[in-house]
Parts: C-alpha cells; structure tokens; sequence
C-alpha cells in the first residue's frame, strides 16, 4: 500500500526539534506535500507515526 500522509488533525500538546536532512531528501518530502496539498511538516509527521505504528 503505498504511504498517504494524514489529514491535518486538531493541534495536540507538541514539542519542536530540528532534523537535517539531505536536500535530495527535502526535495522529494516537499514534492509528496505538493501533490497531498499539506505540508511539508505534515508528511514528516505523517511517515513517522506510520512507521511506528504496531502491526
């Protein structure tokens, strides 16, 4: 099944944190936002919950 990101949900209780990510990376994670009409943010996010959830 190929990745979705998520909808924008309602804002939850968060914390900041910086990544540095190969440009090669960034241009691809804002070339999935493009084409969801979300966030860049919201991609990272969105992968990351998706990995971590159990199977």
């Amino acid at each position: 099944m190929p990745f979705i990101p998520k909808e924008t949900k309602k804002k939850v209780k968060a914390g900041y944190k910086t990544l540095y990510l190969s440009q090669e990376l960034i241009d691809k994670l804002e070339k999935i936002a493009t084409e969801h009409e979300t966030s860049f943010n919201n991609v990272v996010v969105s992968m990351i919950e998706h990995c971590l959830e159990e199977p």
